[in-house]
C-alpha cells in the first residue's frame, strides 16, 4: 500500500494583507498547511474553509520579547518553504533630509535588520535539503534595475536587505535562498495603479520558489523566475 503523501508546510511572516495574504491564500488553495504571523487579527479575508489548514500567529518582528515568544511555539516544527514578507513602505516620497530620524531607523529595522536577524533563528526549521527560505525584496533594491533612484528610502532599505542576505546566504551555502521581487502589485503599497493582481503575484512567486527547492545556492528573482541584477 502507498503511502499517503506528506502535507507540505509553509510559513509566512507578515501575512495580514498584501502579498503575505495572497501568499497565504495561494498555498492554502495549493493544499499546504500554513502557518502565518499578523500583528492584528485578520478578518473577512475568506478564510473560513481553510481552519484545517490554516493556522495563525501573532508577531511583530521588531519586538524581541514576542520574537523569542513565536520561536518557542514554533520548537520542533519543519517548513518546506518559509516567506518572510514583513515590510514598510516607511516616509514614502521624501528626500532623506525631510525624513525624521525614528522614520528612517523604523524603515530600516524593519525591511532590513529584523527580517535577517529573524532568518538566523528560523534557519532550523527549514527542512533539510529541500526547503526554501525567501526574503520579499523589491527590484527597486537592485542598484543597477532603479538607475532613476525611485522611492530612495524605501530603495536603500530593501537594497541593505539585499546586501545583508547576501552576506547571510555566505554563511549558509547549503541552504537554498531566494529575494523575491514580486512585481508592481495593486496592494497598499503598490496602489490602484500597479499592473498586477495579487493572485497573479502570489502564483508566480509560488510556482519560483518550487522550481527552486533542493536547488541550493541564492538568487534575486521575480514573480515569473526572472533573474535581477543585484
Amino acid at each position: 500500500m502507498a503511502l499517503k503523501p506528506q502535507v507540505k508546510q509553509a510559513l509566512i511572516i507578515g501575512a495580514s494583507r498584501g502579498l503575505g495574504l495572497g501568499l497565504m491564500k495561494e498555498y492554502l488553495r495549493r493544499g499546504w498547511n500554513v502557518t502565518a504571523t499578523v500583528r492584528t487579527a485578520v478578518s473577512g479575508a475568506g478564510l473560513e474553509n481553510y481552519f484545517d489548514q490554516l493556522t495563525m500567529d501573532t508577531l511583530d518582528i521588531n519586538n524581541s520579547h514576542m520574537v523569542e515568544a513565536f520561536l518557542a511555539r514554533m520548537k520542533g516544527r519543519v517548513f518546506d518553504v518559509i516567506v518572510l514578507n514583513a515590510g514598510i513602505y516607511g516616509p514614502r516620497e521624501k528626500k532623506v533630509s525631510e525624513a525624521t530620524q525614528e522614520e528612517v531607523t523604523h524603515l530600516i529595522l524593519t525591511n532590513a535588520i529584523a527580517p535577517v536577524r529573524l532568518a538566523e533563528r528560523l534557519v532550523p526549521l527549514l527542512r533539510p535539503e529541500m526547503g526554501v527560505l525567501a526574503f520579499m525584496s523589491s527590484v527597486l533594491g537592485s542598484l543597477e534595475v532603479n538607475a532613476n533612484d525611485a522611492s530612495p528610502l524605501y530603495a536603500a532599505s530593501k537594497a541593505m536587505l539585499n546586501r545583508l542576505t547576501r552576506a547571510f546566504a555566505a554563511e549558509h551555502e547549503y541552504l537554498t535562498i531566494v529575494n523575491l521581487h514580486p512585481g508592481w502589485v495593486r496592494t497598499d503599497m503598490g496602489g490602484e495603479n500597479a499592473t498586477l493582481d495579487v493572485e497573479t503575484s502570489a502564483r508566480g512567486m509560488a510556482d519560483v520558489l518550487g522550481a527552486r527547492a533542493g536547488q541550493g545556492g541564492h538568487e534575486f528573482l521575480d514573480y515569473r523566475g526572472k533573474i535581477i541584477p543585484w
